[in-house]
């Protein structure tokens, strides 16, 4: 292992690979692990992968699964949340924790709506004007491991990015149930 991954970044069926590599190298400025769920949209050794990651992928945590049944048995029992236009509740009200999986859908179609549904409470949006359909994946990405980031250095002020121990002491604002193994449904 690379290193201990902060945090876990799922990319559900990723359709292009310029995302996946911009995602992969903020993986690796941020200390988290990348999961790729298959089918991907592309192959891994396209030329526009590498050249977006440049020089970082050698130095990325990532897995591939074969599909989500296949993710959520590799998974880490951690917090999982699903990231989606459709949720209600905003990134910003949830206390992240080191170790937190976050769970992007593909490019052009999102999260399917049955993994939405079994996971509605554990689903997260991030603001953005009625005038745009969503966001770049990888900048949605970029803006949810920052913010986690964020607050875990200012629960651990003398913590750096590259932290590798330690938790938030900080009081929870949780979204849904507060549990530290709950568990990805299929």
């Amino acid at each position: 292992m690379k290193y201990e991954p902060n945090f876990h970044v799922v990319l559900h069926e990723p359709e292009i690979p310029q995302n996946t590599g911009n995602i992969g190298r903020t993986c690796v400025a941020t200390g988290a692990k990348l999961w790729l769920v298959q089918p991907l949209g592309f192959s891994m050794e396209e030329r526009m992968v590498r050249r977006a990651g440049l020089d970082y992928w050698p130095h990325l945590e990532w897995e591939m699964t074969e599909d989500w049944n296949d993710a959520t048995t590799r998974l880490p029992a951690r917090r999982p949340w699903f990231f989606s236009k459709k949720a209600t509740h905003l990134y910003t009200d949830v206390a992240f924790e080191r170790g937190d999986v976050f769970v992007f859908g593909c490019e052009t179609k999102g999260l399917p709506d049955a993994i939405i549904e079994a996971n509605a409470d554990r689903c997260l949006r991030i603001p953005i004007r009625e005038q745009v359909r969503s966001l770049n994946l990888a900048n949605a990405v970029a803006v949810t491991l920052f913010e986690a980031l964020r607050q875990f250095d200012t629960a651990h002020p003398s913590s750096n990015v590259g932290a590798t121990s330690g938790s938030t002491n900080r009081a929870e604002r949780t979204v849904g149930p507060a549990n530290r193994g709950t568990q990805l449904q299929q």
